[in-house]
């Protein structure tokens, strides 16, 4: 805790993280405004604009990147423990979620490649210590990097979540190669879940490799974004935000 208390006393605030180690400031944000259809996201900066199509019922198209985020208020009114979906912890996720991730759950056990959660839901606030948290132990160019600022989180949709293999204490970029990772790579769309930052595509998504990080759509728009061989992140700018 001394150590983000001291990265906000020299940085003032996690966008000011952003602006130091890149040069930029918070008016320095994507140019142009998604909503014609067919158009190429535009290439990642830091910036703090208001998510498109970000009240609570539209989950499955609020757009959250680099520049896009949710305000500090957002906080879904249907959190349920992921205990309902037979996963043990404290996580919480939205409870629409909950029948397709117990699904994913018992596929992913039947097949002998049982999983586990770290993360679901995460506060602003939760958002906030964590990217901290990760500039002062590794430098704000690190942070950057492999952190989302607050705000910028999928997490704090409720619909997102850190998977691990069942039993494991933590997860790393090695997942995918594993079993269980390999096992969620071919299978979790089916369930409704995509991953967020695949590998090699850090250019259309903004953020680091990260194959534990999947966020839940339901299963046709799943279909429909695996179909299309886009990021999550093309697949909203292009079909659906600001549609």
């Amino acid at each position: 805790m001394i150590a983000v208390v001291a990265v906000l006393r020299r940085s003032g605030s996690p966008t000011d993280v952003a602006a130091s180690a890149t040069g930029e400031t918070r008016t320095a944000a994507i140019q142009g405004t998604p909503g014609t259809a067919g158009d190429r996201p535009p290439a990642c900066r830091f910036g703090d604009r208001e998510a498109p199509n970000d009240a609570y019922e539209d989950w499955r198209t609020t757009m959250l990147d680099t520049t896009y985020r949710l305000p500090r208020s957002y906080v879904p009114p249907d959190l349920v423990s992921v205990q309902r979906a037979g996963f043990p912890g404290d996580a919480t996720t939205r409870s629409f979620v909950i029948s397709d991730l117990r699904a994913l759950r018992e596929a992913a056990e039947r097949a002998g490649n049982p999983i586990g959660i770290i993360w679901g839901y995460r506060s602003y606030t939760t958002q906030e210590s964590v990217f901290l948290r990760s500039a002062a132990v590794n430098g704000s160019h690190h942070a950057l990097r492999k952190a989302a600022r607050p705000g910028h989180s999928e997490h704090q949709l409720g619909t997102a979540f850190d998977f691990k293999t069942e039993g494991a204490a933590d997860v790393d970029r090695t997942w995918e190669s594993e079993p269980a990772g390999r096992w969620m790579t071919e299978n979790a769309w089916r369930y409704g879940f995509v991953m967020s930052y695949p590998r090699g595509r850090e250019d259309e998504t903004c953020y680091g490799y990260e194959p534990w990080h999947y966020r839940y759509f339901g299963r046709p728009l799943a279909a429909e974004i695996h179909a299309s061989g886009e990021t999550t992140r093309e697949y909203l700018w292009i079909h659906r935000t600001g549609a």
